[in-house]
């Protein structure tokens, strides 16, 4: 999120995920946190890799790490797949894609640096592209993309975790869960954000 969207309104959201009123991003976001609607978008090429994105040095929270392919947030009473289709193309340049829930990851984060938070009721969405989609990146919002398979990332958050998002193991077990990959469709071995980590002080 940068600067510009800080006055937009989110909507605020009980644990079960029932409207509850409305919110600045800013208020939002600012410490303790309240609790709203978000969602967090993979999109999918025919390999089966997943496009991440390095959030904008611009970014108010957690700025410059890696991340799924968009996040964002709807207006009060907007879907998370209509707020999710505007983000891409305003965010990634990809547009009339079909996006298809596959969970909902509740969590809580504190970034270290600006004490800004993350309290956030997230549905994950995934949308397939063709091997030849065209991507026009909005420099403002995003540093850089990435392809990568779901079990390089995995990796990647086992190995690297400080450079990811907070978010992304979380929304990467729902994709998986989806997905069905590993034994019960667990994500074996994606790591969970711990309640115990500096920047956190609590996840659900």
């Amino acid at each position: 999120m940068t600067a510009s969207r800080e006055t937009h309104l989110v909507e605020l959201v009980d644990t079960e995920g029932v409207p509850a009123g409305a919110a600045t991003v800013s208020d939002a976001h600012r410490a303790p946190g309240r609790l709203h609607r978000a969602f967090s978008v993979f999109l999918r090429d025919p390999e089966g890799r997943v496009l991440l994105q390095q959030r904008a040095a611009v970014k108010t929270r957690f700025p410059l790490r890696w991340a799924n392919t968009c996040c964002g947030h709807p207006l009060p009473g907007e879907t998370p797949a209509t707020a999710a289709a505007r983000r891409l193309v305003e965010e990634i340049g990809v547009e009339d894609v079909a996006l298809t829930e596959v969970g909902v990851y509740s969590y809580y984060a504190e970034d270290p640096t600006t004490g800004l938070v993350e309290y956030e009721y997230d549905h994950v969405l995934l949308g397939d592209v063709p091997a030849d989609a065209r991507l026009l990146v909005d420099p403002d919002e995003v540093a850089g993309v990435r392809w990568t398979s779901v079990e390089e990332l995995n990796e990647g958050l086992r190995e690297d975790l400080r450079s990811y998002a907070p978010w992304l193991p979380g929304v990467t077990e729902r994709l998986i869960r989806h997905l069905a990959l590993g034994p019960q469709a667990d994500p074996a071995g994606v790591p969970r954000p711990a309640d115990d980590a500096p920047e956190r002080s609590g996840g659900r």
